[in-house]
């Protein structure tokens, strides 16, 4: 049946091709494929919602009469599109150049826990393109990083046994916590890694006890060599997950093997855990990722770029980086959604589209610059005294600061030119002569309209 309803939407596709213009049918509805028809509701996939919104403002009228006309005048219209945004389920394919050969697993390997006969080599269930080359770093998650490559270097490190990764959704934990693994297996392909969630332990477990078979469960999980398991917080509230869990723990760390941890909170923020689970996460190393700072933001931008094969313009990523602050996760969705516009719409990818595609999935921030912000900015980038941009100084490095005060000044304030010009002791006059200059050498010095785009950003993502 469904087959029949599909070529009824082929049929609308010829009509509508016959209706609007080529150029305009290839932009806006040949990206779009029929998925199904259900009590007369016909259901379209599209590229994104902004794309669908514009269908719709667009070609209302002449979708309307043709499925009213092929389908029958019940048939309803709806869309389904990719949701990026704040939603921790996203998924998104990271995607390397030099994935790692390591994880593959080999013929009969498995991660079966109810295989009869423990088998010499495992599918470790890493994915070989989290590995520590792909990993940005930046101060907000040095720490962790630095922690992990020295266990995957030694994994009989008895002082972060075991190491306890905590932060929000998408900062990059299961990244680090596989590339961990990644390097473990390929300094020591024999090693035995198993990467898996604490959901799918779970539902493990759960099977084990109804098919009579906890002690060969039990028994796998005690042959890891490193056990890897993520979203740990998902053992709250299982009692008997977390008493069989506490019994592997126990044997893999009495005999020396690594165990490794995530979770969206830290030990002493776990409720519902037991006592003396917690006090075993403490034992070793505990390691906080933090929101990812403007640093690691642009990091991410880039390397996305890089490996979509996308040119983001510098100020296209600024502004992205400026706005999208709560996860790597989230920024890399804004990209895969920009280029999706970009190409569907044909658009060049702009920092007017970016706002565009931001605006879907979140809040931009406003610009709340003053005078003092300014000020302190300026000096931090110039790497000079607050005090010294308000003194008669004639010093290459501090005239620079102050003329930079005067443009970002009256470029992001109210102010006007006497009121800048008095907070300087300078006159508006000067005040006037340097904003001019300034404009005259951006479009000649690429150096200068850098510094620009880069003090702008620090100033406005506060």
């Amino acid at each position: 049946m469904q087959n029949e309803y599909s070529q009824k939407w082929d049929k609308c596709l010829e009509i509508i091709r016959d209706i609007v213009p080529a150029e305009q049918f290839k932009s806006w509805f040949s990206p779009l494929t029929f998925r199904r028809v259900e009590n007369d509701v016909l259901t379209i996939y599209c590229p994104t919602e902004y794309f669908a919104e514009q269908l719709e403002e667009r070609y209302i009228n002449v979708l309307g009469k043709t499925l009213k006309r092929v389908f029958g005048s019940n048939i309803r219209l709806i869309y389904e599109f990719p949701v990026v945004a704040n939603d921790p389920t996203t998924q998104i394919e990271v995607g390397s150049a030099h994935p790692s050969n390591a994880v593959k697993p080999m013929p009969g390997a498995t991660s079966n826990p109810f295989k009869e006969q423990i088998v010499e080599d495992i599918d470790s269930q890493l994915n070989p393109d989290y590995t520590f080359e792909n990993y940005c770093i930046s101060h907000s998650n040095k720490v962790a990083q630095s922690i992990g490559e020295a266990i995957a270097n030694d994994p009989k490190l008895k002082t972060f046994n075991p190491l306890f990764v905590f932060g929000p959704c998408g900062v990059g934990k299961t990244h680090l916590i596989q590339a961990i693994g990644i390097r473990i297996k390929e300094r020591n392909p024999r090693a035995r890694v198993l990467y898996l969630t604490a959901r799918l332990f779970e539902s493990q477990y759960t099977a084990a006890v109804m098919r009579g078979k906890l002690n060969e469960f039990i028994n796998f999980y005690q042959s890891i060599d490193t056990l890897i398991i993520d979203d740990i917080q998902d053992f709250i509230g299982k009692e008997s997950t977390q008493k069989t869990f506490y019994h592997i723990f126990n044997h893999l760390r009495q005999n020396n093997r690594q165990l490794i941890m995530s979770s969206d909170c830290s030990p002493s923020q776990m409720e519902g855990m037991q006592d003396r689970l917690l006090s075993r996460f403490k034992w070793g190393m505990t390691a906080q990722l933090e929101r990812p700072d403007i640093e690691l933001r642009r990091d991410v931008l880039f390397q996305k770029s890089l490996r979509d094969g996308v040119k983001l313009p510098k100020d296209v990523m600024d502004f992205i980086a400026s706005n999208v602050t709560q996860s790597i996760r989230e920024i890399e969705g804004v990209v895969v959604s920009l280029m999706a516009h970009a190409t569907c719409l044909g658009e060049d990818i702009t920092v007017d589209l970016a706002r565009r595609v931001l605006s879907n999935s979140v809040k931009l921030n406003k610009r709340t610059a003053n005078f003092e912000s300014i000020a302190r900015t300026v000096s931090d980038f110039y790497n000079i005294e607050v005090d010294q941009i308000f003194t008669k100084s004639r010093k290459r490095e501090v005239s620079d600061a102050r003329q930079m005060v005067m443009y970002l000044a009256k470029k992001h304030t109210k102010m006007p030119l006497k009121a800048i010009g008095t907070r300087l002791g300078r006159t508006h006059a000067t005040v006037l002569y340097a904003c001019r200059l300034i404009d005259e050498r951006l479009p000649l010095e690429k150096k200068l309209s850098e510094d620009i785009a880069r003090l702008e950003t620090e100033l406005l993502s506060v």
